[in-house]
């Protein structure tokens, strides 16, 4: 027989029936003792106390706000010491589904050379399950102690990209380094500046690429910052000091008074004031990124080419609590020109697309790398010549493989110097935005 008891809750506030706080912590510490006492087996307080912490943070509806447990707060010094076991991904979680279907987690960016980025993953590719097991049901938190373990282990991650098209991919952990700058010349006159993350080092990175630059005569600079997820804000701060004599970079606004801050730049700008800049942004570019070129923009120095950016515009604090702790959201970034860029992004003053596959070709492309069709390529013909590529891509067309021929040659290009493991700082033939951006410049 089922037996219905009733606790008496503490007495409702007047107005609208809404507890005080001191009411509802009342209500709680009457629901947890009750549970202690009468619960069928014992339980443990920590595990209480801990499953309502959780539950509390996931009741703001907020991905970046979480209680934190103990293992889960130590690998939050993963970016900061710079290396750990993993696939290689940022990763977030929508407050919606793109079709109305079950939520799952969202690729922000690969790494630069990581396992991820190495099996093809994008921007914007849904991990429907990892290990067979769901992720609609999962939090950020828990699907990166997933994807993390020993080096050289395997981990299968089941992929969904654009409507409807979904694929496995199995990944082998590795060391994940942090990357931070690249850079190098793409004339006598024009200089490249990859930036990969925002982290303690940048700045100094960054610096030692403007004084390579001003030792061969550069005048104008292309500022990468596509698939940057982000970082510090002290970080792109103390970059964007070296575009900027002074001046408002990013305004943080909170509920509480210490998180409204406006950060500037000091007077340490290395970039000339005539030195013309392009910069490339997409989907994947969030967070302090997105600050760079919202400064960059608002403030008239540089023009912005390639697609809107991901929209990560919040701030949040971590603190220590016993063994564990807890990330929450305590301010939004405004740009320069006051704008509020969460879940919004920055768009360009160009938007030119990325080549990008349709259903179809990316359906058989998936189907030519589970064949192995571009690892048997090179092992057949080495380290193959454009003449190679060029017969390789005709071949596979005569096969039906519906893939336009551009972008065919296109993937077995990528394909090839991803197999040979070459480190290619940008391509002139087949980057769309970076096309048009030398096109800018050389106009200028």
């Amino acid at each position: 027989m089922l037996v219905l008891g009733v606790l008496a809750a503490p007495a409702l506030a007047a107005q609208g029936g809404s507890r005080s706080p001191d009411q509802s912590l009342a209500l709680f510490e009457q629901v947890y003792r009750f549970i202690q006492r009468n619960y069928v087996d014992e339980v443990d307080p920590d595990v209480l106390i801990e499953g309502a912490l959780k539950g509390m943070f996931e009741s703001l509806d907020d991905p970046h706000s979480a209680y934190l447990f103990p293992d889960q707060m130590r690998s939050l010094t993963d970016t900061t010491s710079g290396q750990f076991g993993g696939v290689g991904l940022y990763i977030n979680k929508p407050f919606s589904s793109r079709d109305g279907g079950p939520v799952y987690i969202e690729v922000v960016s690969p790494i630069e050379g990581t396992p991820a980025d190495r099996a093809g993953l994008e921007a914007g590719d849904r991990i429907k399950a990892i290990e067979g097991e769901s992720t609609a049901d999962l939090a950020v938190d828990e699907v990166v102690d997933r994807l993390r373990g020993a080096p050289g282990s395997s981990v299968e991650v089941t992929i969904l990209r654009g409507r409807d098209l979904e694929f496995p991919v199995t990944l082998s952990r590795a060391i994940i380094q942090i990357p931070t700058v690249r850079w190098g010349m793409i004339d006598s006159s024009t200089a490249f500046l990859r930036i990969i993350q925002f982290t303690p080092h940048t700045r100094d990175r960054v610096a030692e690429a403007l004084e390579e630059f001003r030792q061969e005569g550069y005048t104008s600079m292309v500022i990468d910052l596509r698939s940057n997820p982000g970082g510090l804000l002290e970080s792109v701060v103390d970059v964007a000091d070296l575009f900027f004599d002074g001046g408002l970079v990013v305004e943080t606004r909170g509920r509480v008074a210490s998180e409204n801050k406006r950060f500037q730049a000091r007077s340490g700008r290395a970039v000339a004031s005539d030195i013309a800049l392009a910069v490339l942004i997409n989907d994947g570019s969030a967070s302090a990124s997105e600050i760079l070129a919202a400064a960059l923009k608002d403030r008239d120095r540089a023009r912005l080419f390639g697609s809107t950016t991901y929209g990560k515009g919040s701030v949040q604090q971590v603190r220590g609590l016993g063994d564990g702790g807890f990330r929450l959201t305590m301010s939004r970034y405004y740009t320069p020109a006051g704008t509020d860029i969460d879940k919004k992004g920055i768009s360009p003053h160009e938007e030119v697309k990325e080549a990008r596959l349709s259903e179809e070709e990316q359906r058989a492309y998936i189907d030519l790398r589970r064949e192995n069709r571009f690892v048997d390529f090179v092992d057949q013909v080495g380290d193959p010549s454009p003449a190679d590529i060029d017969r390789f891509v005709q071949d596979l067309l005569q096969e039906g493989v519906e893939i336009e021929a551009d972008n065919l040659r296109r993937l077995v290009r990528a394909e090839v110097n991803r197999v040979l493991h070459r480190d290619i700082l940008f391509d002139l033939e087949n980057d769309r935005v970076l096309r048009r951006a030398l096109e800018y410049l050389q106009q200028l």
